[in-house]
C-alpha cells in the first residue's frame, strides 16, 4: 500500500503538470468574473497613486532645494532680485560650470527663499493621493480575500461532494490519515498561501510595471542600468525555485504520512500498549518525522535564500542609481528631485522584485497541494445511477416486501483471484437468513454487494423482482438497517446518535425513542449518564463501554424501522447475559422484515430461516439449523467446534 500511495504522490511536479494545475487552479479563482475585474482595476488604480506619489515629491524636494539654493546665492555676494540668467554667466566666467548648470536646470530666484505655501499644497496632495491609494488597496484586498474564501470554500464542498461518491475500495487501500491530510492540511495551506500571495502578486506586476514607466519619463539611461540587473536576479530566483519545488511537494507527501501513522497509533493505541509495541511505534513515527524535517528544512531553506539575494541584487542597483545619478544632478542633466523620484522608483521596482520571488516559493508549496488535492477530485468515482432509475416500494406506505435473490453473482476485488464466481440465494419475504463461515469467506462481501458498495461483476442482485443497480443508491440504501462489528457513534448527544438513522427530516416522538431504547437495553445506562438522553458523547465515546456503545448501534437501527435488516455480527461485543437480552430484541426487530445476519457465534443463528455456510465466496450449505446438524458438513463442524468441547468441559 506504501508503494501504491507514493506512486500516485511523485515528488516532483512536472512542468505540463504544472500547467494543468494552475490552470486548474485559476478557474477557481475567476469563479466570479467581476470580482476579478474589480481587484484588477482596485489594484492598478492603487499603484497608480503610488507611483505618481514619488514623482510629485520630487517636486516638493525641488521647492526646497531652489529655496535654500536662492538664500545661498545672497551670501556668496548676489543681489535679490538678481535674474537667474546673469547668475548663471557670473558662474560660467568664474569657471564654475557645472554649479552654473545646476542653476540653469532649476527655477531659482535669488533672494526669495523656500515658498512654503507651494510646499504645503504638494505635500496636502501627495498626503491625498496616499490616503486614496489606502482605501483602494482596502477595496482590492476584500475582494481578494472574497475570492480565495470562495474558492476554498467551493473545494471544501466538492471534497465533500466527492466523499459520497467514492467507491469503498477507495478507503480500503488509503489510509484514513492520508484522506484527512489531504482534506485539511492541504486545504488549509492552499488557503493560507493564496491568502498571502494573490493581492501582492498583483500589486507587485503593476508596481514594477508602474515604476518602470516613471522611471523611463525620468531618464531613459538610468532605467537602463536599474533594469539591467533583472536578468541576473531572475535566473537566480529561478535555479532557486527549481530546487525549492520537489522540497515543497515532498513535505506535504511526508506530512500527510505522518497524519496516517500517528492517526493509526492513536485509534490502535490499546492494542500497542497490549502487545508492548511502544518503541517500535515510536521508531516508526522518529522515522517518518525525521523526513517530513529533512523535507521541511530544504523546503525552507531554499525558500529563505531568496529574500537575501533579492535584498543584494536590490541594494546594488539601487547603489549604482545613486552614484550615477548625482554626476547628472552635478551635470545640471537632472534635477534633484529627479533623482530623489528615481531613488523611490528603484525600491519600488526591486522591491516587489524581490516579493514575486518569494511568492514563487510559497505559489510551490499551494501548487504541491493543489495537486494532491486534484488528485483526490479526480480519484475514480462510483459508477452513476442510472439516468431514469426504477423505484422500490411502489405500495402506498412505501414499503417493500423484502424478497432478495442473488442471481449467479459474480465479483471479485482483484481481477487477478476471482471471490465470487456464481453466488444464488434467495431470501423471501420476512425470512431471516444467516450467513456463516470462516473469516476472509466473503460473508461481509455479500452484504456490500447487497448495499452497492461494491458493483459485481456478473449476474444481478433483485429486490421483489427489480434489480439493484437500476435503482439509485440513495433509494436502494434507504430501506436498509445496519448493526456493524465495528460501532461508530459521533460527537454529539445520545438522542442524536440514537435518531441518526431516521430519514432526513423525520423525527419520532420521545416516548417512542424510550420505547425502543428499553427494547433494545440501552435506557437502563443510559439514564445512569450525567444528562441522561441530552448527554453529549465524546469522539471516541469513552463514557460508554465497548458493548454499550454496540447496544446503542443495535437501538438505532431499531428506531430506523428498516424493511430490510442486516446484522453483522451486531452481539460481538456483549456480555452472554446481554447476549439473550439483546437476542429477544433482535427478534422482535427482525419480526416482519427480511433480515440478513452475519455471525461467528452460531448460538444466535438457531433460529434463522435459512442459514447459508460460504467459504471461499461460495455457498457450500444451506439449511435450517436442526437440518445442517443432521448433513454433518462444515456447519456442523463449526457448531461442535464452539459447543461440544465446553459440554464435555463442563
Amino acid at each position: 500500500m506504501a508503494e501504491e500511495i507514493d506512486r500516485s504522490m511523485a515528488p516532483v511536479l512536472r512542468k505540463g503538470e504544472r500547467r494543468h494545475t494552475v490552470k486548474r487552479l485559476v478557474r477557481y479563482l475567476l469563479a466570479s468574473p467581476w470580482r476579478v475585474i474589480v481587484m484588477v482595476l482596485a489594484g492598478m488604480t492603487a499603484v497608480a497613486m503610488i507611483v505618481i506619489g514619488p514623482k510629485i515629491m520630487g517636486q516638493a524636494t525641488n521647492v526646497l532645494f531652489e529655496g535654500i539654493l536662492g538664500s545661498m546665492l545672497v551670501k556668496l555676494g548676489a543681489k535679490p532680485g538678481t535674474p537667474k540668467e546673469a547668475v548663471v554667466s557670473y558662474l560660467e566666467a568664474k569657471g564654475q560650470n557645472k554649479f552654473a548648470q545646476m542653476i540653469a536646470s532649476m527655477d531659482v530666484q535669488v533672494g526669495v527663499g523656500i515658498d512654503w505655501n507651494r510646499f504645503a499644497r504638494i505635500l496636502f496632495f501627495v498626503g491625498c493621493i496616499y490616503v486614496i491609494s489606502i482605501l483602494v488597496r482596502l477595496v482590492q484586498n476584500f475582494l481578494m480575500t472574497r475570492l480565495v474564501s470562495d474558492a476554498v470554500y467551493t473545494m471544501r464542498r466538492q471534497i465533500e461532494d466527492k466523499m459520497d461518491r467514492l467507491p469503498l475500495e477507495y478507503f480500503d487501500r488509503t489510509p484514513r490519515g492520508e484522506v484527512m491530510s489531504r482534506t485539511t492540511n492541504d486545504i488549509d495551506n492552499i488557503s493560507g498561501t493564496l491568502q498571502e500571495i494573490l493581492g501582492e502578486l498583483l500589486f507587485s506586476v503593476f508596481s514594477i510595471i508602474g515604476a518602470f514607466i516613471m522611471m523611463l519619463t525620468i531618464s531613459p539611461l538610468l532605467t537602463l542600468i536599474a533594469f539591467i540587473i533583472i536578468p541576473v536576479m531572475a535566473l537566480c530566483a529561478g535555479i532557486i525555485l527549481k530546487q525549492t519545488q520537489p522540497q515543497f511537494t515532498r513535505q506535504w507527501m511526508r506530512t500527510g504520512q505522518v497524519n496516517s501513522h500517528v492517526e493509526e497509533m492513536f485509534s490502535g493505541h490499546t492494542v500497542v500498549r497490549a502487545f508492548g509495541h511502544q518503541k517500535a511505534a515510536e521508531a516508526e513515527f522518529e522515522e517518518k518525522n525525521q523526513e517530513l524535517y529533512q523535507a521541511s528544512f530544504k523546503a525552507s531553506f531554499f525558500s529563505a535564500l531568496v529574500t537575501p539575494m533579492s535584498t543584494f541584487f536590490g541594494n546594488l542597483s539601487f547603489v549604482v542609481v545613486v552614484i550615477i545619478g548625482g554626476v547628472h544632478v552635478l551635470d545640471g542633466t537632472m534635477s534633484l528631485g529627479g533623482l530623489q523620484a528615481f531613488t523611490q522608483y528603484t525600491r519600488q521596482a526591486s522591491q516587489p522584485i524581490g516579493q514575486l520571488a518569494s511568492m514563487g516559493t510559497m505559489l510551490q508549496s499551494s501548487l504541491a497541494s493543489c495537486r494532491r488535492v486534484f488528485e483526490f477530485l479526480d480519484e475514480p468515482e462510483e459508477r452513476p445511477d442510472p439516468e431514469h432509475p426504477d423505484h422500490l416500494g411502489q405500495g402506498d406506505d412505501g414499503r417493500i416486501q423484502g424478497h432478495v435473490r442473488f442471481d449467479h453473482v459474480r465479483f471479485s476485488y482483484d481481477p487477478k483471484e476471482p471471490l465470487i464466481k456464481d453466488l444464488n440465494i434467495e431470501a423471501r419475504p420476512g425470512q431471516t437468513i444467516a450467513i456463516v463461515g470462516p473469516t476472509g469467506a466473503g460473508k461481509t462481501t455479500l452484504v456490500n454487494l447487497l448495499m452497492r458498495f461494491y458493483e459485481i461483476q456478473g449476474g444481478k442482485i433483485t429486490i421483489d423482482g427489480v434489480d439493484t443497480s437500476r435503482v439509485s443508491r440513495h433509494e436502494l440504501r434507504s430501506h436498509f438497517g445496519m448493526v456493524l462489528q465495528d460501532t461508530w457513534l459521533f460527537d454529539g448527544t445520545v438522542r442524536d446518535n440514537l435518531l441518526y438513522g431516521l430519514d432526513e427530516g423525520k423525527t419520532i416522538p420521545d416516548r417512542q425513542m424510550i420505547e425502543g431504547a428499553k427494547a433494545t437495553h440501552v435506557d437502563e445506562f443510559i439514564r445512569k449518564l450525567p444528562q441522561g438522553y441530552d448527554t453529549v458523547l465524546n469522539e471516541d465515546s469513552s463514557e460508554l463501554s465497548q458493548g454499550e456503545r454496540q447496544l446503542m448501534t443495535i437501538c438505532r437501527a431499531f428506531l430506523s424501522d428498516p424493511d430490510i435488516l442486516i446484522l453483522d455480527e451486531a452481539t460481538s461485543s456483549v456480555d452472554t447475559r446481554t447476549e439473550l437480552l439483546v437476542q429477544q430484541a433482535m427478534n422482535t426487530l427482525r419480526s416482519g422484515r427480511t433480515s440478513f445476519v452475519i455471525a461467528h457465534r452460531l448460538s444466535t443463528i438457531r433460529d434463522a430461516d435459512l442459514i447459508l455456510v460460504v467459504n471461499h465466496g461460495s455457498v457450500i450449505e444451506q439449511g435450517t439449523h436442526d437440518q445442517l446438524l443432521e448433513k454433518g458438513g462444515a456447519y456442523a463442524s463449526l457448531y461442535n467446534s464452539q459447543f461440544i468441547k465446553g459440554d464435555e468441559e463442563d
